[in-house]
């Protein structure tokens, strides 16, 4: 895959040289300074045409060449160094490549940039210049760019919180078919914010994402179809999404999954399978999965019934403030003696440990 990412870049940094010659003739251009013919040498070695494939000769020859001001070039380093694609990853000089590119204006390199200061990467987080950043590229029509501003917006990174800017650019980047801004712009919709609330709207974009891929989005499908919301209630239809999103590990559909099959919704009823998708859901600290799975065992539904295993995963959701495993709980301390409850206690702290040390 990697290797496949690199050539098609090089075929299309190549696209405008003019030089064309043997192996020699090349080196001797090359070393007298001929970018074109650095580059032709840089991708002999690269992928052994010619000569004995050698990473490091290629990389020295591609340096050259960045080092005369080719932006594609600047940018496919800082590339191959941020990803470790056949050098050291380095996010310091991934950073200094990127940097070279953008500032001449190459929309890939900038993109690129802004994430690396969004995340702190190879330098001190700035949501300030990512933002800087992302909007070089996106004015210039990078999707992936004009979703990483949309986010910035929407979530106040760098840049005053504004949802009508946040859906602005969302929908400049799903438009151009970029699955997560699909997703962002669904949500928006959902949720009112930016735009009038609007469901239809909302299924519209996340089956957009959803069918691209997107967990989330095929997650949040899943809830729409369940409940009726700007589609005809189909609880067919929400486990078809549900079951997509649990096969990436999406915790929430691994929860609305284990809800169908408690209740026999779209799927025969089937508690033991309820239990065993709660039980995913759970382990990744999905609270409304933890109270469901604490009732399951309280009422030894799909399992032998076990308070103390009630209390455990009851416990666990009240923590993160479930108003319904509070009242659960509580009324499971009463079930339990005193030193169930201290077992259980210390059992589902070490739980919450595995949990918090998984994320």
């Amino acid at each position: 895959m990697k290797k496949t990412i690199i050539l098609v870049l090089l075929i299309l940094c190549c696209a405008g040289s003019a030089f064309c010659g043997e192996f020699e003739d090349a080196l001797k251009a090359a070393e007298q300074g001929n970018a074109d013919a650095q580059l032709n040498i840089g991708n002999r070695y690269y992928i052994g045409q010619g000569v004995p494939q050698d990473y490091k000769k290629a990389v020295y020859w591609y340096t050259k060449v960045a080092e005369q001001g080719n932006a594609d070039m600047q940018g496919i380093l800082g590339m191959m160094y941020y990803n470790g694609f056949d050098v050291p990853q380095d996010y310091k000089k991934a950073v200094y490549w990127y940097t070279k590119a953008a500032e001449q204006g190459y929309a890939f390199a900038q993109y690129f940039l802004g994430r690396m200061y969004k995340r702190g990467q190879g330098v001190p987080q700035d949501y300030k210049k990512a933002v800087y950043w992302y909007t070089k590229a996106a004015e210039q029509g990078d999707a992936s760019a004009q979703y990483g501003l949309g986010f910035m917006y929407n979530y106040g990174q760098g840049v005053p919180q504004d949802y009508k800017q946040a859906v602005y650019w969302y929908t400049k980047a799903a438009e151009q078919g970029d699955a997560s801004a699909q997703y962002g712009l669904g949500f928006m919709y959902n949720y009112g914010q930016g735009v009038p609330q609007d469901y239809k709207q909302a299924v519209y974009w996340h089956t957009k994402a959803a069918e691209q891929g997107d967990d989330m989005a095929q997650c949040f499908l899943g809830v729409m179809y369940h409940r009726g919301e700007g589609v005809p209630q189909n609880y067919k239809k929400a486990v078809k999404w549900y079951t997509k999103a649990t096969k990436q590990g999406y915790a929430f559909a691994q929860y609305g999954l284990g809800v169908m099959y408690n209740y026999g919704q779209g799927v025969p009823q089937d508690y033991k399978q309820a239990i065993y998708w709660y039980t995913k859901a759970a382990e990744q600290g999905d609270a409304s999965a933890q109270y469901s799975l604490g009732v399951m065992y309280d009422n030894g539904y799909g399992v032998p019934q076990n308070y103390r295993l009630g209390y455990i995963w009851s416990s666990l959701a009240a923590a993160q403030g479930d108003k319904h495993a509070i009242k659960n709980r509580d009324i499971l301390v009463k079930k339990l003696t005193p030193q169930q409850l201290g077992e259980a206690q210390e059992l589902a702290a070490k739980l919450q440990e595995k949990i918090d040390s998984s994320k």
